[in-house]
């Protein structure tokens, strides 16, 4: 499997910082230009898929709810490696449209007002596959038997046509109808199934808004289970979709989910959605994948090891950061990486493992063997999964926490969740709420403790608390 491939280019330009005011970027360089149109809003996908794992057919119907931002003669989705069929505009069918790589423009039948809502009726099929970019390939996998969809950051038009930018986040029905004996696994809560001859279908709702890189579909021969409620903490229903051949690995990997669950809620506030669900492919995956709501471990990470416990940790903190809370724009990636590591090392502390400071202390050292040509604040669009952006993402969290205390620095952390819930944020508004709650500690500047982390090449000395 290829998701992710990080690879370090040339160094881009380090921004000048001074204040707050001074990293807002009205027009910042496209991370994955192309993609996503300003000029309208969508609020929900409602997606029916019909798929024939022999032969890897996809037909579906994508009936897209949204508003106009600006007037309107044409509407521009994304949609990669699949064909329109049909298209329909407010119930007018018959719509004149053209497709180039990447891209379906349909031609309005009469234009639309700035605030007008419309309704896109869009019949599509084809034989998906994944969007092959700097990343390595993301988007619609097929696995040994099923497939796997890992969206982040292009990988949405492989499937379904959209709005793909991070910033415009919707509501989602999916119904899905495939193979028998296959379970389909979607974003949101099962709703429905039924079976009929040789197929089955699966439909599940995401209320919550979602961003189009984060909606996903898993089908593979797997069992759903409910791990335990646990003796107080968070009663977040955990399931776990998994082969049966692997239900044993998966229950002693995964032992301590609950855990983890209630440790990221007393730190982080109330999780953000109604479950949560773990994905065990059959497969080995180079890395874990986390869309809202659900995470996908590979069964190469199904192990007790610090290694594959952390990355578990990893996706389940995403849910907070990254899922309800999702960057407006991809160069604030750190908001959503450092903060996952972070997670891992509240984890290790909490579960026994090495302390905060220990793991921040070998994060520390590990980067002054690296080279020191990466600004993590905006890092480059070849370069945003760099490990890097990780790693002094956590340590600028560490530097925070050592400058205002523990219980600033947590109440923070809480607050940040709570007023961004299933938002958009961005770096700007991170600083602005931490000198707002964290401005009265004395000596303190959240530019000053920042700065040096997110906006400058060389690696700052190691936080101490």
């Amino acid at each position: 499997m290829k998701f992710l491939h990080r690879t370090r280019p040339e160094a881009a330009d380090t921004p000048s910082v001074e204040s707050a005011e001074s990293w807002v970027r009205p027009d910042p360089a496209p991370y994955i230009p192309g993609h996503g149109s300003p000029d309208y809003s969508v609020s929900h996908y409602d997606l029916t898929l019909a798929v024939r794992l022999a032969g890897n057919l996809l037909e579906g119907r994508a009936v897209i709810t949204a508003r106009a931002l600006v007037p309107l003669t044409a509407v521009e989705l994304d949609l990669t490696g699949l064909g329109l069929d049909k298209a329909a505009v407010d119930g007018v069918r018959a719509v004149k449209y053209s497709q180039r790589p990447g891209k379906l423009t349909l031609q309005l039948p009469t234009p639309l007002d700035a605030g007008r809502e419309f309704t896109l009726d869009l019949r599509y099929s084809g034989l998906p596959e994944p969007d092959a970019g700097d990343w390595g390939e993301v988007g619609w996998e097929e696995l040994a038997d099923g497939v796997l969809v890992a969206g982040q950051p292009t990988g949405a038009p492989t499937w379904f046509p959209c709005n793909d930018r991070p910033d415009d986040k919707a509501s989602y029905r999916f119904t899905v109808t495939t193979d028998a004996g296959y379970t389909a696994v979607c974003n949101g809560l099962p709703v429905a199934h039924s079976r009929k001859s040789s197929r089955e279908t699966w439909v599940y709702e995401q209320l919550a808004p979602m961003a189009s890189y984060l909606a996903t579909l898993q089908i593979g021969r797997y069992k759903v289970l409910a791990l335990p409620s646990g003796r107080g903490g968070s009663q977040v229903p955990i399931n776990v979709a998994v082969p049966k051949v692997l239900q044993p690995q998966a229950a002693v990997a995964l032992a301590r989910q609950r855990e983890m669950m209630d440790v990221f809620t007393e730190r982080f506030g109330p999780y953000p959605f109604p479950a949560y669900t773990v994905v065990v492919t059959g497969d080995e995956l180079e890395i874990p994948l986390e869309s809202q709501s659900l995470s996908i471990l590979g069964r190469n990470h199904l192990t007790t090891a610090w290694e594959a416990q952390r990355l578990i940790a990893h996706e389940l903190s995403h849910q907070w950061f990254g899922n309800s809370l999702t960057l407006a724009d991809w160069h604030d990636i750190w908001l959503h990486e450092g903060f996952a590591c972070y997670a891992e090392w509240l984890w290790s502390e909490e579960s026994g493992s090495q302390t905060v400071a220990e793991r921040a202390a070998a994060a520390h050292a590990m980067l002054r063997t690296e080279a020191a040509d990466i600004v993590i604040g905006d890092p480059g669009p070849q370069r945003m999964f760099d490990d890097r952006v990780y790693k002094r993402g956590a340590l600028a969290l560490e530097a925070l926490r050592a400058a205002v205390g523990d219980s600033a620095f947590f109440g923070l952390l809480r607050e940040w969740a709570a007023r961004n819930r299933h938002g958009s944020v961005s770096t700007e508004c991170f600083v602005r709420l931490v000198d707002e709650l964290c401005g009265g500690v004395s000596g303190f500047s959240a530019i000053e403790v920042l700065t040096p982390w997110l906006y400058r090449e060389p690696l700052p000395p190691l936080p101490r608390r």
